[in-house]
């Protein structure tokens, strides 16, 4: 525990300015991150006597080691470069929102040259319109099905619409009525736009004027004895009100606003949005949090806003910004957040608090929808939270640990037949999955087969660049033997950006037993680590080995300890055996262009990209391949005669059905069409 007076900047030091402050661990990693109109007050506030601080904030200031800030010019560039930091640095003492997915949109690419409607998830593209977001993409496609018989757009992939252009056939959907086909021509590029656009606008709540003039055209119809017609319409208007009927409408001035309600108690808090459009509800999602920073309503509102409209840069226009923004509580100052808002969306934006009528009836009811997902929350947290900590403790108390294990990390080996050997390195932290800190490896030192020496050269290399890392800080001497590791994996930079292997595990686990437990004992020796405990679990038993002992420790199988690290090993198996095949699959695919004279790397990607795969390269002229871009006519006849020298290789057989397997998956099949498998691959993790 860190005593906060010994990183305290000097009085003065600290600029009275608008900024962002940044306080960071021991090991430099960002911690916190906040911001203030003034730097000054807000920064000298977190070091006053512990006892008058929240005790969250005393946790925070007294595990920090350094404190440092940057001023900017306005409260909006301050709110802009804090929402940067918070989702760069994943600070652990700021509000996180955990069920952060990304949401279904149904969304209709008018950039292109023929419109089509999708469900889409994540950042938002230029050019295309967005309606939602849906709790569950299946709301999504039940509206869309509905809308199809009166608004034929199409729905179809771009190599479902290449193909049928090519063929002259259109598939099922323009047969029964759902598409207007106009991929082989039924329509005009202008006509199935004029169709998108028609679509938008019903989606986007201009529905009345459209009823009525279908209403207008089947009386018509009816007058006219075109009997077909007019149930064929009669049945168009059935289905749009259905559409309709599948949004409650709520507010009447057909409004567009989202409305945000908080639940909250002392350490969580739950925060639901609904989205209105259109005086419709056009879906609704929430998050959950924990509150691990001293933060009232106002400060989680201000939370939730930019986590739900921070996703656009700075100078893009956010289209999911609405007219209205309401919520339990304004922010601290709210001038700075409104004016941001605005910023987003390019026009004025009124955030405020709803104080009568239907929008404050409508408010009550996210409210209990918040207070619903908290108390929902909380029945399923508890479990989880005790099963976490109870599976860290058995850890802790069966490998006799000083402490709880709260990062852990774990490598494991995969080859196949002593092929590309490669190695993983995955990290939980708090008992879960951290993926943005898993590493690969490529076994450089040696070629064969050997897991032992792989294991020794993975950790060497791991706690080697540990190390150097450290040694920036002097508190580690750095060892001569040169680094090993891949290009590019340096230090943190000036700019405080995270280091590949800046934090040492509590807990290493290896997957394997006394061999290779002893090779990563071996290697910490070497280096001179001795404060990082080390395990291995093997597989056929799941027994705990130990370094320097004779016997396993055995834990029970009901262990939650046991189930823990039996996932810990899973994951990096599995994160090892994808980076194996993945090479491989590279290998595989591009070997025999690689002896082609004057054909370096990027040139044969291109190759393999325009053409798809070798078959079909082997089959293209020389002039097919001067298509391709950065391919002269010599070194397209040169690629043309090395491949026509050799004898393509017989079309691999799929075993258990007797298929013939081609295109795409011939290269990848060519060494196994000779001698087909008999038994499963030895693929060793």
């Amino acid at each position: 525990m860190a005593d906060p007076s010994t990183y305290r900047p000097a009085p003065g030091a600290i600029p009275t300015s608008p900024g962002v402050y940044k306080f960071r661990d021991a090991h430099g990693r960002v911690i916190y991150v906040g911001k203030a109109k003034s730097l000054r007050p807000r920064l000298s506030s977190y070091f006053q006597d512990l006892a008058g601080l929240h005790p969250r904030t005393a946790t925070m200031v007294t595990t920090a080691a350094s404190v440092e800030w940057t001023v900017v010019a306005t409260e909006v560039e301050a709110l802009q470069l804090e929402y940067s930091w918070i989702k760069e640095f994943d600070p652990r003492f700021n509000v996180k929102y955990r069920d952060d997915k990304s949401y279904p949109e149904l969304a209709v690419t008018l950039n292109e040259e023929y419109p089509r409607v999708q469900v889409m998830r994540g950042a938002h593209k230029k050019g295309v319109r967005y309606f939602g977001p849906y709790g569950h993409a299946w709301a999504i496609r039940e509206t869309v099905d509905l809308l199809l018989r009166v608004f034929p757009v199409r729905t179809c992939s771009n190599g479902v619409f290449k193909r049928a252009r090519q063929v002259g056939r259109p598939c099922l959907l323009g047969y029964i009525g759902k598409c207007a086909a106009p991929c082989v021509g039924k329509v005009s590029p202008d006509e199935h736009r004029a169709l998108a656009e028609d679509f938008c606008d019903f989606m986007a709540g201009r529905t009345g004027n459209y009823l009525r003039r279908l209403e207008e055209q089947m009386q018509e119809a009816a007058a006219e004895m075109e009997y077909e017609k007019a149930a064929r319409l009669r049945d168009d208007i059935g289905a749009l009100k259905r559409a309709m009927e599948k949004n409650a409408i709520v507010l009447a001035d057909a409004t567009d606003a989202d409305l945000l309600a908080v639940a909250e108690d002392e350490l969580e808090a739950a925060v639901q949005i609904f989205h209105v459009r259109g005086g419709r509800v056009r879906g609704q999602r929430g998050w959950v949090t924990d509150k691990v920073e001293d933060v009232d309503t106002a400060g989680l509102v201000e939370h939730a806003l930019q986590q739900l409209y921070g996703g656009a840069g700075p100078d893009e226009r956010n289209e999911s910004v609405p007219r209205e923004v309401l919520v339990p509580a304004l922010p601290e100052p709210a001038a700075p957040v409104r004016e941001w808002l605005s910023g987003l969306r390019g026009s004025q934006v009124d955030l405020r608090i709803p104080q009568r009528g239907d929008k404050k009836d409508l408010m009550a009811t996210v409210q209990r929808n918040a207070q619903h997902a908290l108390a929902l929350h909380k029945t399923k947290r508890a479990s989880d939270l005790t099963t976490r900590s109870r599976a860290l403790q058995e850890i802790a108390d069966a490998l006799e640990l000083d402490s709880v294990p709260l990062r852990i990390e774990c490598y494991d080996i995969s080859h196949l037949q002593g092929e590309d050997v490669v190695a993983s390195m995955v990290v939980f932290e708090d008992g879960l999955a951290r993926k943005s800190e898993y590493r690969r490896f490529q076994i450089k030192g040696f070629e064969g087969q050997d897991d032992v020496r792989s294991m020794h050269e993975v950790i060497s290399r791991r706690f080697r660049r540990y190390l150097q890392e450290r040694e920036q800080t002097g508190e580690w001497a750095v060892p001569e033997e040169p680094d090993e590791d891949q290009p590019g994996d340096g230090p943190r930079t000036e700019d405080g950006r995270p280091k590949r292997f800046a934090y040492p595990p509590q807990l290493l686990v290896v997957d394997g037993g006394q061999p290779q437990v002893a090779a990563a004992r071996r290697a910490l020796d070497e280096l001179g680590i001795d404060d990082v405990a080390l395990c291995g679990l093997a597989k056929r038993l799941e027994e705990v080995w130990l370094p320097g002992e004779d016997d396993p420790v055995v834990l029970p199988r009901s262990s939650e300890g046991l189930y823990l690290l039996q996932r810990v090993r899973d994951e990096a198996h599995r994160f090892a055996i994808g980076y194996q095949r993945a090479k491989r699959s590279k290998r595989l695919t591009a070997g025999e262009l690689d002896s082609v004279p004057g054909l370096g790397e990027t040139r044969r990607q291109a190759l393999l990209k325009h053409f798809g795969s070798l078959k079909k390269l082997r089959a293209a002229t020389v002039d097919e391949l001067c298509a391709v871009p950065g391919i002269g006519r010599r070194t397209a006849e040169t690629v043309a005669a090395a491949l026509s020298s050799r004898t393509p290789a017989a079309p691999a057989v799929n075993t258990a059905t007797g298929e013939i397997i081609e295109d795409g998956a011939d290269e990848a099949a060519e060494p196994v069409a000779a001698a087909p498998q008999t038994a499963p691959s030895q693929e060793t993790p």
